[in-house]
């Protein structure tokens, strides 16, 4: 029983220390309302393509989101089977609404879509 509960204690604490990165944090906040591309992510952060794939990749290993290909596009969303989920909505519970990053980007007329 003590090292299940160790193992939990370090799982939970590596998950907590992934969202700990503000942008992951705010991909997975988005995620939470809506699925994005790769290429989304990289105009609402104005970030490079790697750097956004490399955040991506890292909360796609923990679980926490799954890709789904579509044509040549990556779309991400929240893995509901993770078993972090719950951990992960909770936390969501208390970080702010992030809509409006991708409500700027229409108003400007820069929404980009990967249909």
């Amino acid at each position: 029983m003590l090292i299940e509960t160790t193992m939990e204690m370090e799982n939970a604490a590596s998950i907590l220390k992934l969202l700990g990165d503000q942008t992951r944090l705010t991909m997975v906040k988005m995620l939470e309302s809506h699925d994005y591309c790769v290429c989304e992510f990289v105009a609402v952060f104005h970030a490079s393509q790697p750097a956004i794939s490399q955040h991506l990749r890292k909360l796609k290993d923990a679980g926490i989101v799954k890709e789904t290909r579509k044509g040549q596009w990556m779309i991400y969303a929240l893995n509901p089977n993770s078993p972090y989920f719950t951990l992960v909505q909770h936390i969501l519970q208390h970080v702010p609404d992030q809509d409006y990053r991708i409500k700027e980007l229409e108003e400007q007329g820069l929404r980009v879509s990967c249909d």
